[in-house]
Order: structure tokens, then C-alpha cells, then sequence
């Protein structure tokens, strides 16, 4: 049919405006695991090092650097496929109520198909008007995709994730390269780690509405927990 749309079409130009590989939230969060697992592994390998033998202060940074990097690698590579299965999910969800919408003998039940579907505030929101407006569009496209699929822009996503928890490792770890004692490493790397933890929730808050100094200032708080618990614990 002239002028219409398939329905493989619409679903990739949804995915294009949700993308969650460049949403605000998803990067903090990735870029606060990234260095809350560092942090972690840090202030473990500094402890045990310390405690078995007097480390030299490169052969000390040296161990931090790669225990590190390695664990943020390992996660790095767990979030992105997780973040392939996450979206081939929920690309399947919407495949499957597109076909349901389709293949319905009623409008009627149709529209019930797609609204099980939503989330119970879009529920509310949308009435059952709306809804078969939604229906007749699925119902006019050309074509529907034989089964969800991920497509290259899913494989730039997980890419991005894997190097934002990769990277986030580095302002967390080089203190312990670059610097020769290892109390003053760890003093240096905590203080990135904090300020990194306030820029980003300075932008999350800004991206949620709220004051971006509020929770610059609250997600440094959580920092500062963990920091302490690590320290506690003999990192």
C-alpha cells in the first residue's frame, strides 16, 4: 500500500527515539558501576598486598591497575551482552503484540492485546480510542519482520557501555601508576572517584528535573558510604 509504513519500520524508529545506550541515566549508572567496582577492587587488592608483603610502590600500582582493568573488562563485557539480551527482549515483547494486534479477529480484542502490553500508567492514560488508533496503524503497514532482531545501532550500544565501565576504571586506578606511594594513590583515586560521582549525578539530576547540586552532592554521599565501608573492611 502507497504511502505506508512496515511495521519493521516503526519498530526500529521507536528504538531510535528510545536508544538506551545514549540515555543520560544508563551512562551515569554504567559510569558509577564502573567505578564503584574499581573502587572495590582496589581498595581489596591494596589491602591484601599490603598485608602479605611491602610491595614496591610501582609493582603495588602495577597490581592495581590490572586487577582493576581486568575486573572492570570482565563486567564490562557482562553489561553489554546483557544489554544485547535486554533489548532483543523487549524488541520481541513489542514484536509480539504488534503480530497479536494483527492476527486479532476483533478490534476489540486487539485493542485488549495492546493494552496488556503497556505499562499500567500508560494504561491510564491512553483510552481505548487511542489505543485502536494505535491498532489501525499496525494494521495498515505493509510487512512485519518474520522475528525481532538486533540490528547494528543495538551492537554500537553495547560497544558504548562496555567502554564506559572500561574506562571509568582509569581515574580510579592510574593514581596507583602514576604515584609512587600507595597511601597517597589511594588518597588521590578516592577523591577522583568522589568528584567523577558528583559530576554525574550533577547531570542525572539535571536530566531528571531535579537540582543538579542536590544530587551531585547525594550520589558523592553514596560514594562516601561505600568508601568508608571499603576501608572498613580493610580496603
Amino acid at each position: 500500500m502507497p504511502g505506508s509504513q512496515s511495521e519493521s519500520d516503526a519498530m526500529e524508529q521507536a528504538d531510535e527515539g528510545r536508544d538506551p545506550a545514549l540515555n543520560v541515566v544508563d551512562r551515569v549508572a554504567e559510569m558509577c558501576f564502573g567505578l564503584f567496582m574499581a573502587l572495590t577492587f582496589v581498595g581489596a587488592v591494596s589491602s591484601a598486598t599490603s598485608a602479605a608483603s611491602p610491595t614496591s610502590g610501582a609493582d603495588a600500582g602495577h597490581t592495581m591497575l590490572v586487577t582493576a582493568l581486568g575486573c572492570n573488562l570482565a563486567w564490562g563485557l557482562v553489561d553489554a551482552i546483557m544489554f544485547l539480551v535486554r533489548t532483543l527482549a523487549d524488541r520481541g515483547m513489542r514484536f509480539k503484540v504488534a503480530t497479536a494486534a494483527r492476527e486479532a479477529p476483533t478490534a476489540t480484542e486487539a485493542v485488549r492485546a495492546i493494552r496488556t502490553a503497556l505499562s499500567p500508567s500508560a494504561q491510564l492514560l491512553l483510552s481505548d480510542a487511542e489505543i485502536d488508533m494505535l491498532r489501525q496503524r499496525m494494521a495498515n503497514a505493509v510487512e512485519l519482520p518474520e522475528r525481532a532482531k538486533l540490528n547494528a545501532r543495538d551492537l554500537l550500544g553495547s560497544i558504548r557501555i562496555f567502554f564506559i565501565v572500561v574506562l571509568s576504571t582509569f581515574p580510579v586506578a592510574l593514581p596507583f601508576v602514576l604515584l609512587s606511594d600507595v597511601p597517597t594513590a589511594l588518597i588521590v583515586s578516592r577523591i577522583l572517584t568522589l568528584i567523577m560521582l558528583f559530576v554525574g549525578g550533577m547531570a542525572l539530576g539535571r536530566h531528571a528535573g531535579f537540582n543538579g547540586w542536590a544530587t551531585g552532592l547525594g550520589m558523592t554521599a553514596l560514594g562516601v558510604v561505600l568508601t568508608m565501608a571499603v576501608i572498613a573492611l580493610g580496603g
